[in-house]
């Protein structure tokens, strides 16, 4: 009796632990594909980076170890397809991309607010905005070469907005200093860019705003809250999560299409130095890798203030 009691029994899992577990059957995929496909030319790229790599008259690599030579050269000696230092490309692409990472995140989590207001016609609103983000921006571009002409295309996506005119505009109404108006400036004029960044950090904008209970905004107007106060007090904090993952997002698309992945492709298969290539790949890796590192501490003290203050 006492078995067949203890078999009737339902394993009991908390709720902290299935949610583990439903978190790591959602990652298995990718650990299996990592693990089938990447894993092996992780580690020869990381072996090559210690070697001076070549062909062997019998066919085949012929790898002759150089120690931490590679990454010397690679420093030193070896300059970029545009005869730049590494050094500087490095500082440029970090610079660059911790810079507009938050620019992506926040245009985003704008486009996401003003898609979510209800209004007549939303759906084909949604439609229209998408439509060239999910086709992607160059088969836009082609497109419209294809309907209007060259030049039209050309002024639809390099002069969508005149810089001079936008940075005259923030001159004569704004007290902004210099950088940061030549900071906006440029981005104006390059939004058909951003815009083109945006989509998918856009939908999962979306779809956080979505699932934000509708009565806590009822309840916020009943208090006599305003839009500004909503907005600081329940939308922003409840997106915390997501803006994290987002902003995840955005930074490791941004490094996948960096100038650098150009770089060793270059090193590899134009100048057949696959050894500075490779060591150029792990110190690409470990960089990235860093960044998150830090990014993450960062955003988790920011996810933690604002879990205190709910």
């Amino acid at each position: 009796m006492e078995g067949a009691a203890r078999k009737g029994r339902k394993l009991h899992i908390s709720y902290k632990n299935r949610r583990k577990i439903n978190g790591f059957l959602f990652v298995l995929p990718w650990l299996i594909g990592f693990v089938l496909f990447f894993l092996t030319p992780l580690i020869s790229t990381i072996k090559y980076s210690f070697h001076s790599v070549g062909v062997a008259d019998s066919g085949g690599m012929n790898l002759k170890y150089v120690g931490f030579q590679n990454f010397v050269n690679l420093f030193s000696a070896e300059v970029s397809s545009n005869s730049s230092q590494f050094l500087r490309v490095f500082t440029d692409e970090n610079t660059s991309i911790f810079i507009n990472t938050p620019v992506i995140v926040i245009f985003s989590l704008f486009c996401a607010i003003l898609i979510n207001v209800k209004f007549k016609g939303q759906g084909l609103a949604r439609v229209v905005f998408f439509l060239p983000i999910v086709l992607g921006l160059d088969v836009v571009v082609d497109l419209i070469m294809v309907t209007t002409g060259g030049d039209v295309a050309d002024a639809a996506v390099t002069n969508t907005f005149d810089n001079g005119i936008v940075l005259n505009f923030l001159l004569t109404y704004t007290f902004l200093p210099m950088k940061v108006t030549l900071f906006i400036s440029d981005i104006a004029n390059n939004i058909f860019m951003l815009i083109s960044q945006t989509g998918v950090q856009t939908l999962i904008f979306l779809a956080g705003l979505q699932s934000i209970n509708k009565s806590l905004y009822e309840v916020a107007k009943i208090e006599g809250a305003n839009s500004y106060e909503v907005f600081w007090k329940i939308t922003l904090p409840l997106l915390s999560n997501i803006s994290v993952f987002a902003l995840i997002y955005t930074f490791v698309d941004m490094f996948l299409k960096s100038s650098i992945s150009t770089e060793i492709y270059y090193f590899a298969f134009n100048k057949n130095n696959i050894g500075v290539a490779s060591a150029l790949s792990v110190v690409y890796l470990v960089n990235v890798l860093l960044d998150l590192l830090v990014m993450m501490l960062l955003l988790n003290r920011v996810v933690r203030l604002y879990d205190t203050e709910k």
